[in-house]
């Protein structure tokens, strides 16, 4: 054998052992990516129903501003997703429209909306999820509740973000319909808390962001940001959420959340 085939051979080998030792590391990171999952979500059950006040600020990319009040009605369901109910009070214009979701683990959710000056229920296609809710940042498929089998998960990294200490997650939608490519999610590695989100669109280009802030903490367990600001990169508007008013075992039930009670809202 000649000095080249032997230098061949050699790298040969060598890459071979260094392959043979990245492959373990990938595989070990995307399961730890689902574990830090599974422990945001094992975190988060058992709170039952909920009831909040909330503001919604549309800020324009000028600067110009409107104000919508809301209330929004959480069930907790075993073996599926959240159910979630948005009542628009406030302005005038809006006031009477409402939001039904059924978040589902395995299939597409079911939405509806109620608009009151036309006295119709709109279903939500699946295939329109990525549209805007009610003229906000926020699209349809940014409301529904957070399930592990709606993505596939790897952890990125561990750095410090707004002084904490985060994990940082990929998450790639297994649905086809949805209107992300991926997203980047910061964790809060104590509490496990969404601190950040980075949204990006279809074609991988960062297309919004959600900052959680002014957390409190209710039944000594469960956490909610009182803040949520959502900003859109590409038309420099953005939304804000804020929680007046937050309630948690109220005595709701399935009931509350059929589809037919949309028109008798007030």
């Amino acid at each position: 054998m000649n000095l080249s085939a032997k230098l061949w051979r050699k790298s040969a080998v060598v890459l071979a052992i260094v392959c043979a030792n990245l492959i373990p590391v990938a595989v070990a990171e995307d399961g730890r990516g689902l574990e830090i999952a599974t422990e945001r979500k094992n975190r988060d059950q058992g709170w039952g129903d909920s009831l909040s006040q909330m503001e919604m600020i549309l800020t324009d990319a000028q600067g110009a501003s409107s104000t919508r009040l809301m209330r929004l009605k959480s069930l907790e369901v075993d073996d599926d997703g959240d159910k979630g109910l948005t009542i628009f009070d406030q302005p005038r214009d809006v006031k009477g429209t409402a939001f039904l979701n059924h978040s589902h683990i395995a299939e597409p959710d079911d939405q509806w909306l109620y608009l009151p000056a036309l006295k119709r229920v709109k279903r939500i296609s699946s295939r329109n999820k990525s549209g805007p809710f009610m003229g906000s940042e926020f699209s349809y498929e940014d409301l529904s509740s957070f399930e592990l089998e709606k993505y596939r998960f790897k952890l990125l990294k561990q750095e410090e973000f707004a002084q904490v200490n985060s994990y940082v997650l990929e998450q790639i939608p297994t649905d086809k319909y949805s209107g992300y490519s991926k997203q980047i999610t910061w964790l809060d590695a104590e509490h496990y808390r969404p601190l950040k989100v980075e949204f990006y669109d279809r074609r991988g280009a960062l297309l919004k962001t959600l900052t959680f802030s002014e957390y409190h903490q209710y039944l000594n367990q469960y956490w909610r940001a009182h803040k949520m600001v959502m900003v859109n990169h590409l038309s420099g508007k953005r939304t804000e959420l804020i929680t007046s008013k937050l309630q948690f075992q109220t005595g709701l039930t399935t009931k509350d959340f059929q589809q037919n009670i949309l028109k008798r809202i007030r």
